[in-house]
C-alpha cells in the first residue's frame, strides 16, 4: 500500500492569522499567552486539514523561522542575546528582528535592542531565513521543548505525527561563521546534540523523522559530501527512523551519495529531480522507504494526475509500501485553501490548487494506486477536463505578444553610450553632491492608505475620491522628504499594495487571488499573482503618479518600476512554456512603461530586481544559462532610454558576491543593495571586482524596528568606501520603507541625511 505524507504545511492561516497576531505582540496590544494560544489553534487547524494522510508534519509551524527555531533547539544562541533572561520566545525574536515585544507592564529587559540576525533568501524561493552564526567558541546543547510541546499537542489530537528538523550538514551549510572558522570543524561539537534530540524524540514515541538536508541538491565538493556520510554513520544507531528529505533540485551526482547514507528512507523532489528516478530506481536497496515528491509544492497550478499514474504505477508495483508520496518541498511557498476564493475567474480557479487541495491530490493518487483508478474515476476525469481546458485556452496565447517577441533584436538591449559617458551627462543636470541620498522606494502605508484602498477595492469609495486620497499621501510624503533634505526623492507608493501585484493588475495575462499570501519572512506575507497567459500592458501604469509627484517638487523625482526578473520570480508562473520565454515578455511590457515615463520628463528611474539571485539555478553548471537570459532581459527594459536619463536598480537580501560580473553586465547606473546587516560584508566581492558603476550600499535595515544612528551610519559608509570609490557611493536604506512607521522612519533618515553631511565633510567635497 502506497503511503502519503507531508513535508510541512503554510503557518500563517488561511487569513494571515499569525501576521496579526505577531505584529499585535511586538506592538504590545496583546499578551505573550494570547500569541502561543493563537499558534496552538492554528496547528490544531492545519493539522485538521491534513487528516488522512498516513503521516503528518509536527515541528513545521514557527513563529518566525525554521531555521531560527533551529538554532534555538540546538542552543546556538548569537553572544550579545545570551545575556537577556525570561520567556524564550523573546530572546527568538530579538535575534529575529532585533527586539521583541514592548508591553507597557513588561521589564524593561524584554524590549532592549540588539542587532538582529542576518537574514537572506532559502536556496532559490522567496522565503527569508535568519542565518546561524559560528565562531570558534561556539557550543551545541539540546532545547527540545518546543518540538516535545508541538507532539504532546498532537499526539492529543491523534495525530500520526512525523517530526521535522533541518539537518546537521545543512544547519552548517546554511550559516555563517563571523570568525573565519572552518563550519565543518564545527560538525563533532554538533552531531551529539542531534544525537540527543533523536533519543528524545524516541523517548516521546516517535517512529520517523523528518531529517532535511536539501544541500544534496547542490553541486558539493568531496569535503561536504564527506561531511554527510560522516553525520549519517554517527547517526545511523538512531532509535528513529530517518526519513532524509531533499528538495528544490535533482541530485545529479549526488544520488549515490544519497542512496548509500544509512537512513530508513529517501525523499527526493519528483518535479525538479525528474530525471533523477529512473537511476534511482536502478540502484535502489531492498529496505528502504522511497518518498517521491508528485506533487508541485512552488506552484499552484493543478497536477495531471492521470499522467502522474502512469509513472508512478510500475514503480508501486516494484516497491509496495515501500513507495511514500508527498508534495515536492513544504508546502509553505502556496496558499493555504482555494475553496476561500470566491472571486477568481471560473475557468482559472478551475486550473489550481492551493496546500488544502494539493493534498487532496495526493489522496486520489493513493486511492488509485491502491484500490485502482476506477475507485477515484469521477475525480480523475475532473482532473483531465482542467488540465485539457488550460491547455488548450486562447486565453492564454496571444499572437500579438508572441510576434513582439520574435522581433527582439540585440539593439533593444543596449544603452547608447557607455556608463562614462552617460554619467557625465547625468551629473550635468542632477548636479547631485557626493554621497548624494535618496531611498528605496515605499513609504511606510499607514492604516490611511489601506482603508482608502480597501474601500476603494470593495466599491465604498469612488476612483475620484481615491485618487484624491493618494494625492495626499502622495504630497505628504514629498514634504517630508523636502525636510529632511534628501536629494533624490520617490513619490511613496502609496497607490501600490505590493511591487508585483500592482503591476500584475495592469498587465494582461495576469490573474488575482483574494487570500493566496504566502509567508516571505516572520509577518511579512506577499500574495504573488498569477501568470497565466501571455503578457502585454495595455495602457501605461505609473506615468500619472509619478508625473504628479515631480510636479511638487524641483528635485528629481524616481519613477519605480519593478523588473521583469522579479515580476516573473515573484508571480506564480505558467509552467507551460521557458521561463526565460515568459521573462522577456514582462521585459517588453516594462520597456514600454520606462519609454513613456522619460517621455513624461522623468529623468530618474528605478527598476527594482530584487529577486535576480533569487531565480539563480542551485547549480552553479546552470548558472550561466539563467544569468543570460535574466540580464538581456532587464537590458530590454533600459535600452530605449537616452544617455541622460538616470537608470536605478534595487537588490535585497540575496547573496550575490559571486554573480557580481553579471550584476554589472545589468549596466544600471545606480544600483542600490542590503548591506546592513551583513555588516557590509556582501561588499566583499569589490576587493577583488571593480564594479565600473555607482552603488548605494544599504545602511538601514529597515527589517527591524531599531533606528540607526548617524554615527552607526557613517561607520558603514566608511567601510563601504574602502572597497568602492567615494565618488560612486551613494546613501541609502537597503529596502522600501512600507512596513515601517512614520515615527522610525524620520528619525532614521535624518541620522541618514546627517551622516551624508558628515562624510562630504571629511570624504570628499561636492561634486558640481
Amino acid at each position: 500500500m502506497t503511503k502519503i505524507h507531508n513535508l510541512g504545511f503554510p503557518r500563517i492561516g488561511a487569513r494571515r492569522e499569525l501576521k496579526f497576531a505577531l505584529e499585535s505582540y511586538w506592538q504590545g496590544s496583546s499578551s505573550r499567552n494570547t500569541l502561543k494560544t493563537l499558534g496552538q489553534r492554528l496547528r490544531q487547524q492545519h493539522w485538521q486539514l491534513q487528516a488522512g494522510l498516513d503521516w503528518v508534519p509536527v515541528g513545521d509551524f514557527s513563529f518566525y523561522d525554521q531555521v531560527l527555531d533551529m538554532s534555538f533547539t540546538l542552543g546556538n544562541l548569537p553572544e550579545r542575546v545570551q545575556q537577556f533572561h525570561g520567556d524564550t520566545l523573546d530572546n527568538y525574536f530579538r535575534v529575529a528582528r532585533g527586539r521583541s515585544a514592548q508591553p507597557a507592564n513588561d521589564s524593561a529587559a524584554c524590549c532592549s535592542a540588539v542587532a538582529a540576525g542576518e537574514m537572506t533568501k532559502w536556496f532559490d524561493t522567496n522565503y527569508h531565513y535568519i542565518v546561524p552564526e559560528f565562531n570558534a567558541t561556539t557550543t551545541f546543547s539540546l532545547d527540545a521543548s518546543r518540538l516535545l510541546q508541538q507532539l504532546a499537542e498532537a499526539k492529543a489530537q491523534g495525530v500520526a505525527a512525523k517530526p521535522v528538523i533541518i539537518g546537521p550538514v545543512t544547519y552548517l551549510w546554511l550559516g555563517k561563521a563571523k570568525d573565519n572558522t572552518d563550519k565543518l570543524a564545527l560538525l563533532s561539537k554538533l552531531l551529539p546534540v542531534y544525537i540527543e534530540l533523536l533519543q528524545t524524540l524516541a523517548n516521546a514515541g516517535v517512529e520517523w523523522v523528518q531529517i532535511d538536508e536539501p544541500i544534496l541538491v547542490t553541486e558539493l565538493n568531496a569535503v561536504w559530501q564527506n561531511a554527510c556520510r560522516t553525520a549519517y554513520q554517527q547517526l545511523s544507531d538512531s532509535p528513529v527512523k530517518l526519513l532524509l528529505t531533499t528538495y528544490f533540485g535533482q541530485l545529479a551526482e549526488n544520488l549515490s551519495l544519497a542512496v548509500n547514507l544509512p537512513v530508513a528512507g529517501l525523499h527526493i523532489d519528483a518535479i525538479n529531480g525528474q530525471n533523477d528516478i529512473e537511476a534511482l530506481m536502478a540502484e535502489w536497496p531492498v529496505d528502504k522507504v522511497l518518498s517521491l515528491g508528485v506533487i508541485n509544492g512552488r506552484n499552484i497550478w493543478k497536477s495531471d494526475l492521470t499522467t502522474l499514474l502512469d509513472s508512478l504505477e510500475p514503480i508501486a508495483q516494484q516497491l509496495g509500501d515501500r513507495l511514500w508520496l508527498a508534495p515536492s518541498c513544504s508546502l509553505l511557498h502556496v496558499p493555504v485553501d482555494l475553496d476561500s476564493e470566491q472571486k477568481v475567474d471560473a475557468e482559472i480557479k478551475s486550473w489550481l490548487a492551493f496546500a488544502k487541495q494539493k493534498l487532496g491530490e495526493l489522496r486520489i493518487l493513493a486511492t488509485a494506486l491502491n484500490q485502482g483508478r476506477d475507485a477515484v474515476k469521477a475525480e480523475l476525469e475532473s482532473n483531465h477536463a482542467a488540465i485539457e481546458s488550460r491547455r488548450h485556452s486562447t486565453r492564454v496565447n496571444n499572437p500579438a505578444v508572441k510576434s513582439a517577441l520574435n522581433n527582439i533584436t540585440p539593439e533593444m538591449a543596449q544603452r547608447n553610450s557607455p556608463y562614462a559617458d552617460r554619467a557625465v551627462k547625468q551629473a550635468a543636470w542632477l548636479k547631485l553632491p557626493r554621497f548624494p541620498t535618496t531611498t528605496i522606494g515605499s513609504f511606510p502605508q499607514t492604516a490611511e492608505i489601506r482603508l482608502a484602498r480597501s474601500q476603494f477595492k470593495s466599491g465604498k469609495l469612488d476612483a475620484a475620491s481615491y485618487k484624491e486620497a493618494m494625492r495626499g499621501e502622495i504630497a505628504h510624503c514629498v514634504r517630508e522628504q523636502e525636510a529632511l533634505g534628501l536629494d533624490v526623492f520617490v513619490h511613496g507608493e502609496a497607490e501600490r499594495n505590493d511591487m508585483v501585484e500592482y503591476f500584475g493588475e495592469q498587465l494582461d495575462g495576469y490573474a488575482f487571488s483574494q487570500f493566496g499570501w504566502v509567508q516571505s519572512y516572520g509577518s511579512r506575507c506577499v500574495k504573488p499573482p498569477i501568470l497565466f497567459g501571455d503578457i502585454s500592458r495595455p495602457q501605461p501604469m505609473t506615468v500619472e503618479w509619478i508625473r504628479y509627484a515631480q510636479s511638487l517638487t524641483d528635485k528629481p523625482m524616481k519613477g519605480m518600476l519593478t523588473g521583469p526578473v522579479t515580476i516573473l520570480n515573484w508571480s506564480f508562473v505558467r509552467d507551460d512554456q521557458p521561463r526565460s520565454v515568459t521573462c522577456k515578455q514582462l521585459a517588453l511590457a516594462i520597456r514600454e512603461e520606462v519609454q513613456d515615463l522619460e517621455k513624461a520628463g522623468i529623468g530618474v528611474i528605478q527598476i527594482d530586481e530584487a529577486a535576480l539571485r533569487e531565480g539563480l539555478p542551485l547549480r552553479k553548471s546552470k548558472w550561466q544559462a539563467y544569468l543570460d537570459w535574466a540580464v538581456e532581459s532587464f537590458r530590454i527594459t533600459t535600452g530605449g532610454v537616452a544617455d541622460e536619463t538616470q537608470i536605478h536598480t534595487h537588490m535585497c537580501y540575496s547573496e550575490f558576491n559571486d554573480i557580481i560580473a553579471a550584476i554589472a553586465d545589468m549596466d544600471a547606473d545606480v544600483i542600490t543593495i542590503e548591506t546592513s546587516r551583513s555588516d557590509m560584508e556582501l561588499l566583499d566581492a569589490f576587493e577583488h571586482f571593480h564594479y565600473p558603476n555607482a552603488i548605494g550600499p544599504g545602511v538601514y535595515d529597515i527589517h527591524s524596528p531599531n533606528i540607526p544612528s548617524e554615527e552607526d551610519i557613517v561607520i558603514l559608509m566608511r567601510k563601504a568606501a574602502e572597497r568602492i570609490p567615494v565618488e560612486q557611493l551613494w546613501v541609502n536604506p537597503d529596502c522600501g520603507l512600507k512596513t515601517r512607521q512614520w515615527h522610525e522612519v524620520i528619525p532614521a533618515l535624518t541620522n541618514m541625511v546627517a551622516a551624508a553631511k558628515t562624510l562630504r565633510s571629511t570624504l570628499g567635497q561636492n561634486i558640481q
